[in-house]
């Protein structure tokens, strides 16, 4: 099977363009290498999915609708996994018109190079547990309206579902959408805070605590994504639907909690330092995994301390690998 896939030097891409490889999958990796964090961690997840000869990238702005109709009309994919996007929900009020391009424009382009393509028999994207909103009852449901955004990320990735939506109705192409909830592990986004946090307590820094860690988060061990995500790029739903799943941890923990879990790992307490709530962010999130846990056979394997061990374990060793090189040149 051939699949596309977008963000494949993401964190998220990455992973699933290993997992489908390994399942027999010829994939085709697109992604634009953009600098919102260190391209050098993206360059090396794009080394490390060169290895095998089953990979091929192109480098790509989706909201280049040409670019990206002639890319799907030359490769011929029976699947896309359309994981590219601009990400982060306070970076959205810094750069807003990034998240218009990326996560609107780079969508549209993608699902209309899908529908004229007659060979694309299943498109699958990456929506967020961000379009629940702030809300006081947990857990969020599929069926939960998403009509009041707290971020503009948010309104982009609302406003991909509703695009998708538009298109199944209009043209019958069978998608799935999939609201993930605040995915960690290794080969993760440094802008994240499980990321931040670890590196500030290896290096005796202080954390910074918005709302003074009194958020709650569904933290979602990635290989506990991956492992439903490959038997949804891979089905053949009915011809025409558009569905929508939460995935996450489906037991949400609070901030402070995960701090407990990374002083564990890192082996020393956290310096913290307590700042006013981020414009933007949600108190809660919180994911009802009923539908994909039924669909699919979803299973939250992995509780976040050990989720956390291994995200740490992983960061040490990449770490000392990317200080070696100035270290032997110091030496020198």
């Amino acid at each position: 099977m051939k699949i596309l896939v977008t963000g494949a030097a993401g964190f998220i891409g990455f992973h699933a363009c290993r997992a489908l490889m390994a399942r027999g999958a010829e994939i085709v990796g697109v992604d634009v290498i953009n600098d919102y964090y260190d391209p050098a961690l993206k360059q090396a997840r794009l080394a490390e999915l060169g290895r095998s000869d089953a990979f091929s990238f192109e480098k790509l702005d989706l909201a280049d609708a040409e670019a990206t109709e002639a890319l799907v009309k030359a490769v011929k994919p029976e699947r896309i996994l359309h994981l590219a996007a601009q990400a982060g929900v306070r970076y959205s009020l810094e750069n807003p018109l990034a998240y218009g391009r990326s996560n609107m424009m780079g969508h549209l382009s993608v699902i209309e190079a899908a529908r004229r393509a007659e060979c694309v028999r299943h498109l699958v994207y990456a929506s967020s547990s961000s379009v629940y909103g702030e809300r006081d009852a947990a857990p969020f449901s599929e069926e939960d309206r998403v009509d009041d955004p707290a971020s503009l990320y948010a309104a982009t990735k609302r406003s991909g579902e509703l695009m998708s939506n538009a298109y199944s109705s209009l043209y019958g192409l069978t998608q799935t959408g999939l609201r993930f909830f605040t995915v960690y592990g290794p080969w993760g986004r440094p802008d994240m805070a499980y990321w931040l946090f670890a590196e500030a307590m290896m290096r005796d820094e202080p954390i910074h605590l918005f709302n003074g860690g009194e958020m709650v988060r569904d933290f979602t061990y990635i290989d506990d994504v991956i492992d439903t995500l490959v038997r949804v790029v891979e089905d053949a739903p009915e011809s025409g639907r558009h569905r929508l799943f939460n995935i996450g941890g489906s037991h949400a923990r609070p901030v402070l909690e995960l701090v407990t879990a990374l002083e564990k790992a890192v082996g020393k307490p956290a310096r913290r330092e307590d700042l006013p709530r981020h414009k933007g962010d949600v108190l809660t999130t919180s994911a009802d995994v009923t539908h994909i846990r039924e669909a699919y056979g979803f299973e939250n394997k992995v509780a976040l301390e050990d989720g956390v061990a291994r995200f740490v374990d992983w960061l040490k060793e990449w770490r000392a690998a990317q200080d070696a090189p100035s270290s032997a040149s110091a030496k020198a």
